[in-house]
């Protein structure tokens, strides 16, 4: 499996672009709101001949949805997330205005509800479903065990945990989940979050400060 990362937008967030050997892909957090972002992304997708299968989101937090009318309408793929995150979507433009953010689009409904143990499919390549509450109701993770790998967006990241003051956030939830669905997996998972550099399920079960 290739993966390609994309640091976009103002807050910044990691928007990852997954393929395999058959050239079909999946976008995970689409972030891109300027329209610079919009063709670097484009670009990468025709440069490559990929054929976008999929758009993923872990949650429905504003900074990684700001692409998804974009990638809904230059690939016909609608957004995939959980339920329990769908009442974000038509805040979004109050969470924008509480941000100082102008909205650049009206943001899809989901077009699919994924739940925990579901299995998204692109290609030869699958990813596992585990859901991870804590930072927004409805938060996803999304696991290659074949690659070693999960996109966890904003559950864990190096050295810390996702922030649970937003709205549906809860701190005891987002504990629970990060050492019952997440520690429980080997240790040498890659972790690629939703802000910043990657790190490893074993590093954060020894290093991370909030589990010590």
């Amino acid at each position: 499996m290739t993966i390609k990362c994309f640091e976009f937008n103002m807050f910044p967030v990691n928007t990852y672009v997954l393929s395999d050997e058959t050239n079909e892909a999946v976008i995970i957090d689409a972030g891109c709101y300027y329209e610079e972002e919009q063709e670097m992304l484009k670009q990468y997708i025709e440069r490559n001949g990929l054929t976008v299968k999929h758009l993923l989101n872990t949650h429905l937090h504003l900074d990684h949805i700001f692409g998804n009318a974009f990638v809904s309408r230059t690939y016909g793929v609608m957004p995939e997330a959980s339920a329990d995150d769908e009442f974000l979507l038509p805040k979004t433009k109050d969470y924008c205005r509480m941000f100082g953010i102008a909205m650049n689009e009206d943001v899809p409904a989901l077009g699919k509800q994924l739940a925990d143990g579901d299995e998204v499919h692109f290609g030869n390549t699958k990813l596992k479903v585990i859901k991870a509450p804590g930072h927004s109701p409805g938060s996803l993770v999304y696991y290659n065990e074949k690659d070693g790998c999960l996109f966890c967006g904003d559950v864990l990241f190096r050295g810390s945990i996702g922030r649970t003051d937003l709205d549906g956030g809860n701190y005891k939830q987002l504990i629970d989940s990060i050492s019952n669905r997440l520690f429980t997996l080997p240790d040498d998972t890659k972790v690629y979050t939703g802000h910043s550099e990657p790190t490893t399920i074993g590093n954060e079960k020894m290093n991370n400060p909030f589990f010590r």
